[in-house]
């Protein structure tokens, strides 16, 4: 069985959505369901796809008109919980909160509408803080027949063993390379794009197609020129700094410094243990200052300390390269 009316899905994305319409079918879809597995794998799609299955069976008129209002985003048995405005409304918390929390168990303890069932997705369910966690337990703990709670999650690890514990777990894995790469060239990528955005993204189709969807690749190799340049004394760290946090990209383009220093630690193997540490040790440095961008901390400067290290790493190679 596929799922209808959504756009095609993924392999990784259909056998996950089968496996779950098997469970209902067979009456072993429980209450909670935890959606997991790295970003960008489209569990999201899936939640929602589920969900309008819930919703529609029966077929008919009824279900017809469910579908209007999924789309529509107004059906009153579907809820979506997610980031909602602060006090101030002038921007998203970064967090759900109790609050939120205390209303699914509210609309789970109603009678469906549309005398179906009642389906409630929070996502992303590991930005529940600690006190809204607890109050997701006892909705947890009182399941009713005909409700779902799926909590869709990149990183199940922040939610509590209590919370995981009570839910089913439907986890996506990265698909195999081939599958991969025959699915990023029914997207429209060249193969031997595909192949270098794959390797780049570690195995990642998701990221592979956003990266060639929106020139990430380019950006990586960008980066790599950079820091060529850098390591060669052909430009100064403070420039660079200035050039990789002027615009949006520059937590990406620490992300491809960090990969950079990783493969270039791989490539050397144990044939250079000194210069091994020193990649591992940027390879870290460059992960921190990353979440440094998240904080007040000015980012030229943060990078800009990244940048000089990275020119010591490099230093037996070019021993005049920071003049």
């Amino acid at each position: 069985m596929s799922a209808t009316g959504k756009a095609a899905f993924s392999p990784w994305q259909q056998r996950a959505y089968d496996q779950m319409i098997a469970a209902l079918d067979a009456g072993r879809l429980g209450h909670g369901l935890l959606i997991c597995g790295p970003a960008g794998l489209g569990q999201r799609a899936v939640a929602d796809a589920l969900a309008e299955h819930v919703l529609t069976q029966g077929g008919g008129p009824q279900a017809d008109r469910a579908r209007q209002l999924i789309a529509a985003g107004t059906h009153p048995d579907l809820q979506i919980i997610s980031f909602i405005p602060n006090k101030s409304g002038d921007k998203l918390r970064t967090e759900i909160v109790i609050e939120q929390v205390r209303e699914i168990g509210q609309k789970l303890s109603l009678t469906p509408q549309y005398g179906i069932a009642q389906v409630v997705i929070v996502d992303p369910a590991d930005a529940i803080n600690r006190a809204a966690c607890n109050a997701l337990l006892k909705t947890l703990e009182e399941p009713q027949p005909g409700r779902y709670l799926w909590l869709v999650s990149s990183d199940p690890a922040r939610l509590p063993q209590t919370v995981r514990s009570r839910c089913q777990r439907l986890e996506f894995r990265l698909p195999p390379r081939e599958e991969a790469l025959a699915w990023l060239q029914q997207q429209g990528h060249r193969e031997d794009d595909a192949i270098e955005a794959l390797d780049a993204a570690r195995g990642h189709p998701g990221l592979a197609d956003s990266w060639l969807r929106e020139e990430g690749l380019e950006l990586r190799r960008e980066v790599t020129k950079d820091l060529e340049s850098l390591a060669a004394g052909r430009t100064g760290a403070v420039a660079l700094a200035q050039k990789w946090t002027g615009d949006e990209d520059a937590a990406l383009r620490l992300r491809f410094a960090a990969d950079l220093a990783l493969a270039m630690a791989s490539s050397d193997g144990l044939t250079a243990p000194e210069r091994l540490n020193k990649l591992a040790a940027w390879f870290d440095a460059a992960n921190r200052t990353r979440d440094l961008l998240r904080t007040t901390v000015r980012a030229d400067l943060a990078v800009v300390e990244l940048l000089l290290a990275w020119n010591k790493v490099n230093e037996r190679q070019h021993p005049r390269g920071n003049r």
